[in-house]
């Protein structure tokens, strides 16, 4: 009797699940793909609700439908880390004591080490940590372009090759998706300075827009499938990026076939018709400047909110264009929120850490090493004394909106301590500067000459010195919302390192900086420059890596250092070109830049683009290629035997660049095309083989509007930097 009515029970219960399936919406239906629950939705919102959907409720957070129980969307700045909780309506922080995260070096240091492998692992580890603390956008990665060395922002972006950008960028993407976040590739496109930034309007050709400005957001939407972009502050031809008709509408939505959402940056939307008309699809932070002040609760007064809603009431904006983003706002909320099926997420984790760590272990670069200054064994000298404020100071919390809250940030004096002993290591400050203020330069606090002399004294009796210098991420450093005013090291860092050498010249100079920097004035005087980037949480444990051969180095540089400012394409134009008069800007360097300036003009850069040198050495056997000639649709195979020579294991970074014999337009002299990073113990050799498309030889025709391979003779090169060839192959296409 109990089993009969055990099943009569159970069947009743399964007849009322069914029934209940049978009648679920088709939008809550997971069962039914993306579209057609889209549709379903679309279908089923007021008027009213469509609006609501497209623009802030606060400073970081989306509506939604609770009437249909369609959730909130949350967003959070990247991509270095998942920022602290940010107040309802000002740019205050919650208050929260659960959200220090974990701070993953910088972008620029994610392109030095060269590893799309190490790319999507960044990607998965930081998309956890946004998935754990419930966002469903993590505002990043930066893909803008290196184009000169006082960008504030540079050290959010991936160098200054499109090629590299392109390559990095997919992984990290595709890393940080597989939670269910969307990645929000930012800033879309040509936002290249912070000076004026929401009103200075670019000129460029079409050729430097399609070869070097748009390559790196092309291959985030069609290889990365990337759910979301970020539109720019500045303007494009006289329009602004972020409702911009041929860059959104004509190319990210046309000839990229993007299917996700087009965010504004915080406070970069401009006009409702443009917004409506134009491509763009979330309103977030209109009426602030994006960092530090806002105008209370006008969410409802936004360009896509009440006016745009009267404006489709009336009948001067049409219906399709509501549909059209909602749509798209929907895809994205099945694809992250509104899918079941995504992960949980994990946050501050040791493999997030250990992800961290090895990032910057192999994209610190050594920049010069004689007499094997590097690597510094325990057992090398008695007494390090560590010198300068970037040794000790807090770097994750300071520059824009990349800011970080973190459990816990080791600094370089830390990590070495750490790893060589406190007595062994020796710590003056050297110099000093303010605290770190939006939009406002600070006074130092500290006693400039006391600060230098103490250095210089302990510099006296120190066996070696290890100075820590650079940037600080600091307004008017490297840092959102201004530009840097000088290409020159600040608070009396060229001053400090004369004095030590009259003491002591066994002296090794780190760089902590996210942008180029005149290192001229000490280069040639010291033995031993490494460049290092704004590290994050592990950031003393990977300098100590490094610097003890713990770890080889084997960063190479993501961008050009020019010997002077001048040298820099963009900055020998003059104002014109930098940093315009306010209003207007031309891009006059046109498609060379970076190296591309460097090698072509044969303006050698001090440390050019890729360059950077290991505790071993490295032999290249002859460059070879599958075929001599090859047609349009072909792959061009290469091949090279690579043999570490030395006593230590190392990686070494393989790069192909191509040039072109008889061009019919200018090209530069040089463009990478291919990279492989390689890592091999002493006496091991390895042959290394890399694919070039002959498609990726092309030129960008401004007439024909079309990529074009002409039939012509092309060396491609193996290098160890965009200036040092070591093997070549010629190649013909037709």
């Amino acid at each position: 009797m109990k089993k009969t009515l055990f099943l009569f029970i159970t069947l009743i219960g399964l007849s009322i699940t069914n029934s209940m399936a049978q009648k679920l919406p088709v939008y809550l239906d997971d069962t039914l793909d993306i579209e057609t629950r889209v549709e379903d939705a679309l279908s089923r919102l007021t008027l009213e609700e469509k609006i609501a959907m497209i623009h802030a409720q606060s400073k970081f957070s989306t509506p939604g439908v609770p009437r249909l129980g369609i959730p909130e969307i949350w967003m959070s700045d990247g991509p270095h880390g998942v920022r602290a909780e940010i107040s309802w309506d000002t740019w205050a922080y919650a208050g929260w004591t659960n959200d220090s995260c974990t701070a993953f070096p910088a972008l620029t240091c994610l392109a030095a080490s060269f590893n799309p492998q190490l790319a999507s692992e960044y990607g998965k580890a930081v998309g956890e940590e946004a998935r754990f603390r419930k966002k469903d956008i993590l505002l990043g990665p930066g893909v803008n372009m290196y184009r000169h060395p006082m960008n504030g922002r540079n050290f959010e972006y991936m160098g200054e090759d499109p090629y590299l950008a392109s390559t990095l960028v997919v992984p990290y993407v595709k890393g940080v998706q597989s939670n269910g976040v969307a990645a929000c590739v930012k800033h879309f496109a040509l936002n290249n300075q912070e000076l004026w930034r929401n009103q200075i309007d670019v000129e460029v050709s079409d050729r430097a827009l399609y070869e070097i400005y748009l390559p790196a957001f092309k291959a985030a939407v069609i290889d990365g499938g990337v759910w979301s972009i970020m539109g720019a502050y500045n303007k494009y031809r006289g329009q602004h990026t972020t409702h911009h008709k041929r860059l959104t509408n004509e190319i990210l939505k046309g000839e990229w076939n993007f299917d996700g959402c087009v965010v504004t940056d915080w406070g970069s939307a401009h006009d409702t018709d443009e917004a409506a008309l134009n491509g763009l699809d979330i309103e977030m932070g209109s009426w602030t400047n994006g960092l530090t002040w806002g105008e209370s609760f006008a969410y409802d007064n936004y360009f896509m909110a009440q006016p745009y809603l009267e404006k489709l009431k009336k009948g001067e904006l049409p219906m399709s264009t509501i549909d059209d983003k909602v749509r798209r706002v929907l895809r994205l909320q099945y694809r992250t929120n509104m899918n079941r099926n995504r992960p949980l997420g994990s946050f501050t984790t040791v493999e997030h850490y250990d992800v961290a760590r090895r990032v910057g272990q192999q994209g610190i670069v050594l920049l010069k090493n004689e007499k094997e200054f590097f690597p510094i064994a325990s057992n090398k000298y008695k007494k390090i004394l560590v010198v300068g404020e970037n040794a000790t100071r807090k770097l994750t919390p300071s520059g824009g909106s990349s800011e970080l809250k973190v459990k816990q940030e080791i600094s370089p004096l830390d990590g070495l301590i750490a790893r060589y002993g406190a007595d062994m290591i020796e710590y003056a400050m050297g110099y000093g500067s303010g605290p770190s203020i939006y939009e406002q330069v600070t006074e130092s606090p500290y006693d400039t000459e006391a600060l230098r002399k103490e250095a210089v004294e302990k510099a006296k009796t120190a066996e070696v010195v290890l100075f820590f210098g650079g940037l600080n991420k600091s307004h008017l450093q490297d840092c959102e919302g201004g530009d840097r005013t000088s290409y020159e090291l600040p608070f009396g860092q060229y001053e400090l390192i004369e004095e030590i050498l009259k003491v002591n010249k066994n002296v090794g100079v780190v760089i902590i900086s996210g942008n180029g920097v005149d290192m001229t004035p000490f280069v040639d005087k010291v033995p031993a420059v490494m460049q290092s980037w704004y590290l994050g949480s592990m950031a003393g444990v990977s300098t100590a890596d490094v610097i003890s051969g713990d770890v080889n180095a084997s960063g190479r540089m993501p961008f050009s250092v020019s010997r002077k400012l001048t040298d820099n394409g963009a900055m020998s134009y003059g104002e014109k070109s930098y940093p315009g008069d306010g209003d207007k800007q031309h891009y006059l360097e046109d498609i060379y830049v970076g190296y591309r300036w460097h090698t072509t003009k044969k303006i050698p850069a001090l440390f050019p683009f890729g360059y950077g040198l290991s505790y071993t050495t490295f032999g290249y056997g002859d460059l070879s290629a599958d075929k001599k000639e090859y047609s349009k649709d072909d792959v061009i195979n290469l091949s090279v035997e690579i043999t570490n020579n030395g006593k230590v294991a190392g990686c070494e970074t393989v790069q192909i660049y191509s040039s072109q014999a008889k061009p019919s337009v200018e090209r530069p002299i040089r463009e990478l095309k291919a990279f492989d990073k390689i890592y091999l113990q002493p006496g091991e050799k390895k042959t290394v083989t890399l694919t070039v498309p002959v498609e990726s030889l092309a030129y960008f025709d401004d007439a024909k509007h079309a990529w074009v391979v002409e039939n012509d003779t092309f060396t491609l090169s193996a290098c160890a930097s965009a200036e040092k060839v070591l093997k070549q192959v010629k190649i013909k296409v037709k």
